[in-house]
């Protein structure tokens, strides 16, 4: 149990690339990378159905979807597409892995809504929110170990802590924080579903890295 919590870096498999900016990955390779977004994008999906509260960025998606009547999952692609703009003036390099982060993920996040209902009890509402954190934990893992690219959320992560020297976890934290009180402005939805988000996410990816590690 107390593996999960030394987890410090991302572990290499034979599938992994071996450099980040690779723009010929193996199709073993490209596959593990597409199926890590594919089940981050299914477990955001979710996450939104079980309207107790989203995931920071989906927070900010939903409030500019209320606003613009744009889907979540369009609002989705065009912050990520904001988000990569300021790459350039951070001086990050996008792969792969960056682009298709931002189609897939968007596209799932659509495709679930459009395909599953919201429960209709309160318990399995829970139930849901919880099930979506570790489905986004096990995409990340995956994700990040094809080793393709970093998303744009964590280019921008990257970017600015190496620009303000800041310890990373102040980083990441403020920019999770700014995104849901702008989300939560706009009607975007925060709830028990947020905080499982928050608290969870971390030690899910972890355990997804550890359990990657071991097959």
């Amino acid at each position: 149990m107390l593996e999960v919590f030394k987890i410090n870096k991302i572990p290499k498999k034979k599938w992994s690339s071996e450099n980040a900016l690779n723009i010929k990955p193996r199709l073993s390779t490209f596959f593990f990378l597409c199926l890590g977004l594919f089940l981050f994008g299914l477990g955001e999906g979710l996450l939104l159905l079980s309207t107790i509260g989203n995931s920071p960025w989906s927070v900010l998606a939903e409030g500019i979807s209320n606003k613009s009547g744009l889907t979540i999952g369009s609002s989705t692609f065009f912050v990520s597409i904001s988000v990569l703009i300021l790459w350039f003036f951070l001086k990050q390099k996008p792969g792969i892995g960056t682009i298709m982060n931002i189609i897939i993920i968007a596209a799932v996040i659509d495709l679930t809504l459009n395909t599953f209902q919201t429960p209709s009890s309160t318990f399995l509402k829970y139930i849901l929110s919880i099930f979506s954190v570790l489905l986004v934990g096990l995409g990340s893992g995956i994700y990040l170990v094809s080793n393709l690219g970093p998303g744009p959320r964590d280019g921008l992560m990257t970017g600015l802590t190496k620009v303000t020297e800041l310890p990373i976890a102040f980083v990441r934290a403020t920019i999770e924080i700014t995104v849901v009180i702008a989300g939560w402005y706009l009607g975007g939805t925060v709830g028990f579903g947020t905080l499982i988000f928050a608290f969870g996410i971390g030690p899910a990816v972890a355990t997804s890295l550890l359990a990657i590690n071991k097959l």
